[in-house]
């Protein structure tokens, strides 16, 4: 039997329920690996009374022989996105330092329900915004890979879900919530070998989770494979009143309906995808993917997205104005941060206060944001951005008339170097190239590792599918994880 902390979901919820060890062992071996990881910055704060409740709670549920939660005796992280009853969460900033909710987020109360218990608060993109996990008030969080050059450089686990993606990687958590709004669960999940999920936008509740931009987040599992990843967002979706973006639809069995036999599923390669200086790596691995889904059964077609290279910029307009409205609650009055200068009137604090409590980033994209809604502004950029991503849903529309699903690849490089683009906020962005459309048309997608780069890194392969299709991309995703036999995994990283 393997080591408890190298399982994921499936195995461990099979070994409690057979009794090959206690819920309370579970959680044990994790919580010991959580207070051993501190060198990566992962976790801000580590809950280890929370993981062993629920942990007790299972193995008394199992000794009386009642039916257990899909998540039993799985310990996990929680992105500090999620409001957690008397649990500090900050969402990586400053502002909200000192923030403790009385309440917890639908996601997190949907998990622990399930039997799931919490090993603590991940690190993050303050705010959500950020691709590299360097835009955190609390620090930069540490990938747990390496090159393979001999050098010591410190890598980005990727963002804004970066805390999860290095927990998840160097098996300090066996799964962990992301959130993602332009594919900030897909990007970091192939960075550091992973998988995550993020499902059609409104199967997850949104209620108790800070919100960045809200007709973009959605929250979403990252977790070692597509079946714990499967498992997971079955305990985590439903329809929640309290979110007005929430479907009214029940959750699949989507782990039932897991089969890797892609018969008479039609594959799209989109030609947009293929962007200029994309590393031959990726393109090659891209290449393997589409003989991979061939043997698998799938037909493979040549489709088109037109309107994708304006998807960034479209992003990057509505995303901020979003943004600058949600964080406008933010002013030192009601939580969080407050910073009253000697003498100073209601607008010296709102002022004061948001100058020390918000990040580079997160003003940079505040500003960009108000500009676009400004009077002067707004139909020439926000009003023409939404008109492009009308176009983009559509030519999405217009592609699943020929085809089932699409393959591209996830991000177009691997996993790069602490500080390597962080003075060029447009470099950073482009890590966003290929995960953007579909964010914009709310359409769920997966990220599967793949194979290594030269230097021994992750990549990963995305599958794309129909909104409300989440069991097509996990068996997509399925038949992918089964050919590419990805078992690279970092090396210890205390």
């Amino acid at each position: 039997m393997a080591e408890i902390f190298e399982m994921g979901i499936a195995d461990i919820r099979s070994g409690v329920a057979s009794g090959d060890f206690t819920a309370k062992e579970v959680a044990e071996t994790f919580i010991a690996r959580v207070s051993a990881a501190k060198s990566l910055n992962a976790v801000l704060v580590e809950t280890p009374d929370h993981a062993l409740a629920a942990a007790e709670a299972t193995d008394k549920a199992k000794a009386a022989g009642e039916t257990l939660g899909k998540m039993a005796g799985v310990p996990i992280g929680m992105k500090d996105l999620f409001c957690t009853e008397g649990v500090a969460t900050t969402a990586g900033s400053l502002i909200l330092e000192g923030f403790t909710p009385q309440y917890e987020s639908t996601v997190s109360s949907n998990l622990f329900k399930a039997g799931a218990g919490m090993l603590g608060k991940l690190n993050m993109d303050q705010f959500a915004m950020g691709s590299s996990n360097e835009t955190s008030a609390f620090g930069n969080v540490i990938s747990p890979w390496r090159r393979n050059d001999g050098g010591n450089t410190d890598l980005a686990p990727g963002g804004s879900s970066g805390g999860s993606a290095a927990v998840v990687s160097g098996r300090i958590c066996p799964a962990a919530t992301g959130t993602d709004t332009g594919g900030s669960i897909r990007q970091p999940a192939a960075f550091v070998g992973i998988t995550g999920f993020k499902p059609t936008y409104g199967r997850c509740s949104r209620w108790g989770t800070i919100a960045f931009a809200s007709s973009l987040d959605q929250a979403g599992p990252m977790a070692h494979d597509v079946r714990d990843c499967a498992i997971m967002l079955e305990a985590m979706a439903g329809f929640d009143p309290k979110d007005s973006t929430s479907l009214e639809l029940p959750v699949p069995e989507w782990e039932a309906g897991l089969k890797s036999d892609l018969a008479g599923k039609r594959i799209g390669i989109p030609k947009e995808y293929r962007v200029d200086n994309m590393p031959s790596e990726i393109d090659a691995l891209w290449q393997q993917g589409i003989e991979w889904l061939k043997d698998a059964g799938a037909k493979i077609v040549d489709v088109s997205l037109p309107h994708t290279k304006y998807a960034l910029p479209a992003y990057y307009i509505i995303a901020p104005a979003e943004a600058s409205s949600n964080l406008a609650r933010y002013d030192g009055v009601r939580y969080g941060m407050r910073d009253l200068p000697d003498g100073a009137g209601l607008q010296d604090m709102y002022a004061a206060t948001r100058e020390a409590g918000f990040g580079p980033e997160v003003k940079r994209r505040i500003m960009i944001g108000t500009y676009v809604l400004s009077a002067g502004y707004y139909d020439a950029y926000y009003t023409q951005a939404q008109k492009v991503r009308t176009l983009i849903s559509q030519n999405f529309d217009k592609t699943w008339e020929s085809c089932d699903l699409l393959l591209t690849p996830t991000a177009p490089s691997a996993a790069f170097g602490l500080g390597e683009k962080s003075d060029d906020p447009l470099a950073m962005y482009l890590n966003d190239v290929f995960t953007v459309p579909s964010s914009l048309a709310g359409l769920p997608a997966i990220s599967v590792p793949a194979g290594l780069d030269g230097q021994g890194l992750p990549l990963g392969l995305q599958i794309i599918g129909k909104a409300l299709d989440e069991q097509s991309v996990f068996n997509a995703g399925l038949a992918l994880e089964e050919r590419a036999g990805f078992v690279a995994k970092p090396e210890q990283w205390w």
